[in-house]
């Protein structure tokens, strides 16, 4: 029988490379698979929801590189985020940084805090303050190492013998080191986060984020809020974050290399008031830096600049090389006045300029910042 024209269009497209070996990874956008014919499913690929192959080699990348057995992939990093807080139970407490990522505050507040979370914020560099507030109910302690935007370090290891020692999950955010820089869970955390629009996709078009853990109980929970929740990432996005692993070492790298020759220059100019990069002798936490991380120090700094919020936000517009705008990790530099984005509530200080070094030129990432400073000189 010779099928119509409709049903050609249908089945003349079908796949029929089946046994091709391409040395890039394909794209696979299907969001159904087909059933064998005893009814099991080829590589339990059901439901793009469910599974996909490229969200697959994500998921086993990044726990690989975090040196853990479960890794889960989130259409956002606030998506894993929130996988992570919807894995508590009702009337949970949770810990967190004084200095913590201003969307968190905002997600606590919002969102779940009428699933009756609540939450405590602590300078994580002072144990004994969060030995503190620990209560009866506390459920996590959740550390962002360097913090954002003040790149306040925490002791991973010691935090997380805190939170074992009083049966608490200990979270980690490592989106702004990476592993190359560091692995929580090799210093006794529990769960890894990461904001794959960042570093892992490295060039600033596509969102997601990432979960890597251990603990087959919590992974469980993960799993079933992933799939049920469905914040997943596309074919698409996983293929380009996927591709971002391949050349993440060589990017990362040449940034804190970058991030490094600056902040020594900023922190000998006159005009800069401080500069918080964990890798100058004089961040007040830079020999935790030294212990807990692999040999390097990052990409991000913040400086604060002698004068105030108009004259720092003036500052963050005057530059060449460095755009300004939200994100980071991106191969492009970026600067950000973070008070103005944060809102009047925040406690970054107004003079505050958040930096992502890029994989630019030092030289011309110096000389930008020196021009731009010296338009500002009155």
């Amino acid at each position: 029988m010779h099928p119509k024209f409709e049903t050609r269009a249908i089945k003349s497209t079908e796949n029929t490379f089946n046994n091709a070996k391409p040395v890039s990874t394909p794209i696979y956008l299907s969001s159904t698979y087909e059933r064998n014919a005893d009814g099991s499913y080829a590589d339990n690929l059901v439901y793009s929801r469910n599974n996909n192959p490229n969200r697959a080699i994500v998921e086993q990348s990044i726990a690989q590189l975090e040196n853990g057995k479960y890794g889960f992939a989130f259409s956002s990093g606030l998506a894993a985020i929130s996988a992570v807080f919807q894995s508590l139970k009702s009337g949970d407490h949770i810990i967190l940084p004084d200095d913590i990522y201003y969307a968190i505050k905002k997600l606590m507040e919002q969102v779940f805090k009428r699933w009756n979370l609540s939450y405590d914020l602590v300078d994580m560099s002072n144990l004994s303050a969060i030995e503190y507030v620990i209560k009866p109910n506390t459920a996590m302690i959740w550390i962002e190492t360097p913090s954002n935007p003040q790149l306040k370090l925490s002791d991973v290891k010691a935090i997380a013998e805190i939170a074992h020692k009083n049966n608490i999950l200990c979270a980690v955010d490592n989106t702004w080191l990476t592993p190359v820089f560091m692995n929580p869970l090799d210093l006794g955390a529990d769960i890894v986060v990461h904001s794959t629009t960042k570093y892992f996709g490295g060039h600033s078009d596509v969102l997601g984020g990432a979960l890597v853990l251990n603990n087959d109980k919590v992974a469980d929970k993960i799993k079933d809020i992933q799939l049920l929740y469905g914040a997943v990432p596309s074919p698409f996005d996983c293929w380009l974050i996927a591709r971002g692993i391949q050349t993440l070492h060589l990017r990362v790298s040449k940034q804190a290399e970058n991030a490094f020759k600056l902040a020594q220059f900023l922190e000998n100019h006159p005009k800069i008031e401080k500069v918080n990069y964990p890798g100058l002798e004089s961040h007040p936490q830079h020999l935790i830096a030294k212990s807990q991380q692999n040999n390097g120090y990052g990409a991000m700094l913040s400086i604060l600049i002698k004068g105030n919020e108009k004259k720092a936000f003036n500052i963050s517009t005057k530059l060449k090389y460095f755009t300004s705008a939200t994100s980071l990790g991106g191969v492009e530099s970026l600067v950000e006045h973070r008070k103005s984005v944060e809102g009047p509530e925040s406690n970054t200080p107004e003079n505050l300029i958040r930096i992502s070094v890029g994989i630019e030129h030092i030289d011309d990432l110096i000389s930008d910042w020196e021009n731009a400073l010296s338009i500002n000189m009155s």
